[in-house]
């Protein structure tokens, strides 16, 4: 007999009774809470604004059994709920009305902020749980402190606005296939990401110990611009990263769990000797511990921003443990859950995902360039390409520090410049996460990261093979692919790496332009030739319009720099008494082909 799901009628609750007899379970593929000021606050105001019957929004849960039902979507709006109900001492909210699956800190906290409105004592709690959720906490406590020192009775005004402010709470069909219908609402652009579908399924296949390390690695691994030492407590990135924080020795996953082990026992072996502070205390001190404590690690955090986003960097993972080609789609998101998909089969591959995970996203910082955004380039950013190492100071536990990935000392060396300008090459030429196959080219060579002469070996073979395939020899104007001319600007700058900086660069210009000034055209096969051509930016496109070679160069002398093969352009101009000839177009033309000739037959690639 087939089965039906049974379809329950969305219920609509007073948001001062959606705790009252009934548990909520956040699952632990949920995102741990992250609301701040600006959705707390609006949350607030709508309530306080609010003059008649007001819906906050829905609230999807699957019924585990009578009273307590697992949450799909809302958590963010349900968690800051309970806080707000739990500061303005509402008995419906009860310690257990809402826990997080295998998250203890989160739970302890929870359960802490509850238990203060029912009590004048101070609680005492140990010195590890969830800062966003006690920062959540804090913006509701200041703004009802801010508000009552205008209005004596904003409090006792608001507790009665919530007798309109309503909430629908709708269940899914029993026995419903959760992932299936995960997937419908995430075409819809309505609820979980794929990565969040794809978490949960893998972190199913565990147990829960291991499901509670992995979920955190998982997490950790997820914020890609910052380095993933710096996501980790100070007692597990040395037990992951070494006393230095520069090395990655585990082996496997089981390696993982015993170093978790250890940091545990270090950490009750520690918190012994501390001294127990109230909740109170740290809602009291909760903005001198974000101005001073946290002061150093927020400006890494905002310091560096990755090449690729962290769904796309699970692909790169996926792709190098399976050995995927180019020609699988294996960087294609519109493919995502069915590449992903041999990562949960059973038990081992989850954990041998997590695993790879954590070692290759501790590669991908050092060894793969990101965009750094400090001192006197703050603003506009430069290309990195730097190790995270430990510095000690007189701070407890240390300070990270950043050199240079091959660096034996604080100068880049000859090794770390040329790579770095080799990967900027390759990622303003392949500006899609999709088409980025270089950085799994990198990362999949383990044994030779070490040696930034292999590396260099392996991505300068990887455009070669780009640039065969590109037809450089045949094609002309804007056929011509744009690895062809990124990588001309690469060979003329690579033995001087200090004097250039790749840009973002789409436009390909004639340097000796289509429709000039002058009405004096050059034959077709002398003006889209390579030899007249230079990738550049669309503004400076724009600047250059029709103008003459050498206006461009007397007018807009500062756009040159942008590629050194328009530049060696100009000096050849001017070495022709200023004029740019079709003769010297050719010239040029087989000078820049006669160079692609010789890094192809470097690698043995027929021309």
């Amino acid at each position: 007999m087939e089965y039906r799901n049974e379809f329950i009628q969305p219920e609509e609750i007073n948001v001062s009774e959606i705790f009252k007899g009934v548990e909520y379970i956040v699952p632990i593929y949920q995102r741990n809470y992250a609301w701040e000021t600006c959705e707390i606050e609006q949350l607030l105001d709508d309530i306080n604004d609010s003059r008649y019957k007001y819906y906050l929004g829905s609230l999807i849960v699957n019924q585990q059994s009578t009273s307590i039902f697992e949450v799909i979507d809302g958590q963010q709006r349900l968690t800051t709920l309970f806080l707000l109900l739990s500061f303005l001492n509402f008995e419906s909210v009860g310690k257990n009305s809402l826990r997080f699956e295998a998250r203890d800190k989160s739970n302890r906290t929870l359960i802490g902020i509850n238990n203060i409105k029912n009590t004048e004592d101070e609680l005492e709690i140990e010195s590890w749980f969830s800062e966003e959720i006690i920062n959540g906490y804090s913006i509701i406590r200041r703004y009802f402190l801010r508000n009552l020192e205008h209005s004596s009775n904003f409090q006792t005004d608001f507790e009665k606005k919530l007798e309109n402010i309503f909430v629908i709470r709708t269940q899914v069909p029993k026995k419903i296939d959760l992932n299936h219908y995960f997937e419908i609402m995430n075409t819809r652009g309505e609820q979980l990401e794929l990565h969040e579908i794809v978490k949960g399924r893998i972190l199913d296949k565990l147990e829960k110990c291991d499901k509670k390390i992995a979920a955190s690695i998982w997490d950790a691994c997820a914020q890609m611009d910052k380095y993933i030492q710096m996501s980790f407590s100070t007692s597990i990135r040395k037990v992951f990263f070494g006393d230095n924080w520069d090395t990655f020795t585990l082996g496997n996953f089981e390696d993982i769990v015993n170093a978790v082990q250890i940091s545990d026992k270090k950490h009750v072996s520690d918190k012994k000797e501390a001294v127990s502070h109230t909740l109170v205390d740290i809602l009291k001190s909760q903005n001198v511990k974000n101005d001073n404590e946290n002061k150093d690690e927020n400006e890494d955090n905002e310091r560096f921003e990755s090449c690729i986003s962290f769904p796309f960097f699970l692909l790169q993972v996926n792709k190098i443990i399976h050995k995927d080609s180019e020609d699988d789609n294996s960087l294609d998101d519109k493919h995502f859950i069915s590449l992903m998909e041999r990562n949960y089969e059973n038990e081992n591959e989850a954990k041998e995902f997590i695993f790879s995970l954590l070692k290759y996203r501790y590669l991908f910082d050092k060894y793969i360039i990101k965009r750094e955004f400090a001192k006197d380039y703050k603003d506009d950013g430069r290309w990195s390409l730097q190790r995270l190492e430990k510095y000690e100071d007189n701070s407890q536990g240390g300070k990270p520090i950043y050199k240079g990935t091959y660096n034996n000392d604080d100068n880049d060396n000859v090794s770390t410049k040329r790579l770095r300008l080799l990967q900027s090459c390759l990622r303003i030429t392949y500006t899609s996460p999709k088409t980025m196959h270089w950085i799994s080219s990198v990362l999949s060579c383990f044994d030779l990261l070490n040696d930034p002469n292999e590396i260099l070996f392996v991505l300068e073979k990887y455009c070669c093979e780009k640039i065969k395939l590109a037809d450089y020899r045949n094609k002309t104007g804007f056929a011509i692919e744009r690895i062809v001319f990124t990588y001309l600007d690469y060979i003329l700058s690579r033995d001087n790496p200090d004097d250039y900086q790749f840009q973002y660069r789409t436009s390909i210009e004639h340097f000796y332009p289509q429709n000039p000034i002058t009405k004096v055209y050059w034959k077709a096969e002398d003006l889209h030739c390579l030899g007249n051509l230079a990738l550049i930016s669309i503004s400076a496109n724009s600047r250059f319009s029709n103008m003459l070679p050498h206006q461009k160069a007397e007018d807009f002398g500062e756009y040159f720099t942008q590629s050194p093969k328009l530049d060696l352009m100009r000096k050849m101009m001017e070495e022709n008494k200023g004029k740019w000839e079709e003769g010297i177009a050719k010239i040029h033309d087989q000078k820049m082909k006669s160079k692609l000739d010789c890094e192809l037959m470097r690698f043995n690639i027929d021309i």
